[in-house]
């Protein structure tokens, strides 16, 4: 009798498991369809402008080397042992400043012959001068002398040239660098004394693409700088190549500028923008707003919510999902019912941090400008404008409000 009642205990429990297991397969994908449509997706937290016509600066950006306008390495013209250095490093010079001396006591020793040379030939000369006169001398005698006089004018001018190479002075006006000699040094022919350079005035070459040589020309404004948002030079193109490198296609233009505070520097990289004349109501955006794709160019607009998807949802699961959601803190500026929407368009022209659109995007739009890399097409979305990214070309302010 046990053994019945044992056996029939276990028929029930293996008729239970088997029951509950046929259930859960039957009701299994029923219950996972209704999860997932009873699912909320999550809402993505973007920041948005309000697409508005405004002023667009096109400008020609390029990078370029500056130079000083006036700079030399200054060299030794008459080797000989250096006498005195006359400078110090970064000293201010004025044109024809004595800077080095190179020991010239053999030519100034042989300027007193050299002169005396010179006012011998020139009595030998008056003298056959006179007697030509009186018919006493001959017209080759005349020769003579006149020839005599000229070879010792000649050595007494290369003596004196001498002397001059021998006193190395500034060519002109500007900021000496660190002496390259020493006293008592023999300097050859050719050797660098110093750097010369005039910091007042700053040449920049730069070179700009073949196709913007049309939009530039002598005279036209540029704007310099060492870091791309602070062009605080202002300077005029006083130059263009007129051949274009066949090679890289690019044509060199060169400006000067002023450098009153000797803050750019011989040899330094410098950003450069000519900016050419402003254009009315273009539509631009920030560069952040255009994603490109193999398949084009693209942004996203922010669009209010169909209202089945707007409405709250009447199932209960929804209703519990809908309490935990009003537990987290919302966006600054988010407003309910804003869905993104996938819009190709066709961009232009780049500014700075700004992007011309051409076609697909109109006035009173809003689109995104950051936090596309979560966004897909009809995602729900919250627009939070506490950081916006910075304004480049288009120099209306109102441009990048939401």
């Amino acid at each position: 009798m046990k053994r019945f009642i044992l056996a029939a205990i276990l028929l029930i429990v293996v008729v239970a498991i088997c029951g509950s297991l046929i259930w859960f397969n039957f009701f299994r994908n029923k219950m996972i369809e209704q999860f997932f449509a009873t699912m909320q997706a999550p809402v993505v937290t973007i920041s948005a402008v309000t697409v508005e016509p405004a002023q667009w600066t096109p400008g020609i950006e390029a990078v370029g080397t500056a130079a000083a306008s006036e700079g030399v390495d200054v060299a030794v013209q008459a080797g000989g042992i250096i006498e005195k250095i006359l400078f110090k490093a970064n000293d201010k010079v004025e044109k024809d400043q004595l800077l080095v001396q190179i020991d010239d006591a053999v030519e100034r020793a042989g300027l007193v012959s050299a002169n005396t040379a010179v006012a011998v030939s020139q009595d030998a000369l008056s003298r056959a001068q006179a007697l030509l006169q009186r018919n006493v001398s001959t017209v080759a005698s005349l020769q003579d002398a006149q020839n005599n006089l000229d070879k010792a004018k000649g050595a007494l001018q290369q003596l004196e040239a001498t002397l001059d190479q021998k006193a190395i002075k500034a060519p002109f006006a500007g900021t000496i660098g660190i002496p390259k000699i020493d006293v008592g040094q023999y300097a050859q022919p050719g050797t660098v004394v110093a750097t010369l350079q005039n910091l007042d005035k700053m040449k920049v070459n730069f070179t700009v693409p073949e196709q913007e040589l049309g939009s530039l020309k002598i005279g036209q404004t540029a704007r310099f700088g060492l870091k791309e948002d602070d062009l605080g030079f202002k300077g005029t193109i006083t130059g263009i190549d007129p051949k274009i490198d066949a090679a890289s296609r690019l044509v060199t233009v060169q400006a000067i500028l002023d450098n009153p505070d000797g803050t750019l520097r011989p040899g330094q990289f410098i950003r450069v923008r000519v900016d050419l004349p402003v254009e009315d109501n273009v539509i631009a955006l920030p560069q952040t707003a255009v994603t490109i794709s193999l398949y084009g160019a693209y942004v996203y607009a922010v669009e209010d919510a169909p209202a089945a998807a707007a409405a709250a949802p009447a199932d209960p699961a929804k209703a519990e999902a809908g309490k935990a959601e009003e537990a987290k803190p919302a966006p600054a500026t988010a407003g309910p019912g804003l869905v993104a929407k996938q819009i190709f368009v066709t961009p232009g022209r780049r500014s700075g941090d700004m992007i011309e659109i051409v076609e697909g995007v109109k006035p009173g739009m809003r689109i995104v400008t950051s936090g596309q890399n979560k966004l897909s097409s009809g995602s729900s979305v919250a627009i939070d404008n506490s950081v916006q990214p910075v304004k480049g070309a288009t120099a209306n302010p109102e441009a990048s409000k939401s």
